[in-house]
């Protein structure tokens, strides 16, 4: 089976979209499939990788949005999945490319759309409020979801806007973590040490800074966690568009901006490292760096109003982190809530440990409807159709 994937947003510094496309190449090949992954990038360009053809076109940068691109012209993607005749058709990016659904339907390719925003989430965090957000996202989502097959929705929070309009043809398949590469193995105390340079308390914050992720919060939870008498210290991993601003704010505090980090060796080194992991993203709508931070053995601290809760096993009596409202002094309290808990290292790992990436690509491929080698359904997931969320 030959499944090709086209995705915007995707690059050299780019978080989740890259590891998710590249887990599914990687999943798809183990089970004898071909994989083609279809990106924005300087240039017309076919190259062989690990997780499959990477074939990247020519592409617009995104005026504000640190180095993000887009394929410049529909008609060149048209011709190149014409060429390459696709079995099964999968999109990231549920703006830009939604007219690839129209493409696929007329030459009667299966063809579905992960939801990796909450358009809900973005309406009501960038629209004015004079303006007729609820509506204007209902009527997108109902559009997205007549052009696809399917809607790949990765949580319950993601779910919730298509849910609310009695979208049919939604489908929940949560997305995995490295367990292999991201473990409390890597715990480094010289490394910790390094990082801490002196203080007690090692925060980290990875992801993408940008204004929807409110990575400033994590700085504003280091500043009340100082005035409550925690000697805490806070390492930044990411880049964005907010880069600047954030250093600026940083100066004077113990605040470590690391840039982005291609090595993710050395980015699972800093995060089983620390002694709590910051996502303060309220639109979230999975969080990678979230999942990699738990599985890692480091607790996270999350906002209340995200979907990364929904993997914290909050209701239980030693939870993988802690969610907070959307202010420092409200984050700063969740995380010293979870200091000193020893047996956090090991349940966060464990709610982790339900979440692989093989589990994914089981739900995927049986949404595709096809199997693995030799027609052998894979182990993990009874042969069965996938049910609608």
């Amino acid at each position: 089976m030959k499944i090709v994937h086209v995705a915007n947003f995707y690059g050299p510094n780019s978080g989740g979209i890259k590891t998710t496309l590249h887990e599914l190449g990687k999943g798809y090949q183990r089970y004898g499939h071909e994989f083609i992954y279809i990106v924005p990038g300087t240039q017309f360009l076919r190259e062989q990788t690990p997780y499959g053809l990477k074939i990247s076109l020519p592409s617009h940068i995104l005026p504000g949005s640190g180095s993000y691109r887009i394929i410049k012209s529909r008609k060149a993607l048209k011709n190149l999945l014409e060429n390459l005749k696709p079995d099964r058709l999968e999109i990231s990016d549920r703006f830009t490319l939604t007219f690839l659904g129209k493409f696929a339907r007329a030459r009667n390719i299966p063809v579905v759309v992960f939801s990796h925003e909450t358009l809900r989430g973005l309406a009501h965090r960038f629209l004015p409020r004079w303006t007729p957000r609820n509506s204007m996202v209902n009527w997108h989502n109902k559009r997205l979801a007549s052009k696809f097959d399917h809607v790949i929705a990765t949580t319950e929070f993601a779910a919730k806007e298509f849910r609310d309009i009695g979208t049919q043809n939604l489908v929940k398949i949560p997305l995995g973590v490295d367990l292999e590469n991201f473990a409390p193995a890597n715990r480094s105390l010289r490394l910790r040490r390094d990082l801490l340079k002196g203080s007690q308390v090692l925060l980290v914050h990875c992801g993408r800074l940008s204004p929807e992720k409110e990575p400033q919060r994590s700085i504003e939870t280091l500043i009340e966690l100082r005035h409550r008498g925690i000697d805490a210290r806070l390492v930044i991993i990411g880049n964005g568009p907010l880069w600047k601003k954030l250093r600026q704010k940083a100066k004077g505090l113990p605040v470590d901006t690391l840039g982005y980090i291609a090595d993710r060796k050395k980015v699972a080194a800093i995060l089983s490292s620390a002694d709590v992991s910051l996502a303060p993203g309220p639109l979230e709508t999975f969080c990678l760096s979230a999942l990699e931070s738990i599985s890692s053995g480091t607790p996270v601290v999350a906002s209340a109003s995200s979907a990364v809760g929904e993997f914290l096993r909050l209701d239980r009596k030693n939870p993988a982190g802690a969610v907070a409202y959307d202010t420092g002094r409200h984050f700063a309290k969740a995380v010293m809530s979870l200091l000193d808990r020893p047996k956090l290292r090991q349940t966060s790992r464990e709610a982790a440990e339900s979440l692989p990436w093989d589990k994914t690509i089981h739900l995927m491929m049986l949404l595709h409807g096809i199997e693995g080698i030799g027609n052998k359904a894979p182990s993990a997931v009874t042969k069965r159709r996938l049910k609608v969320a």
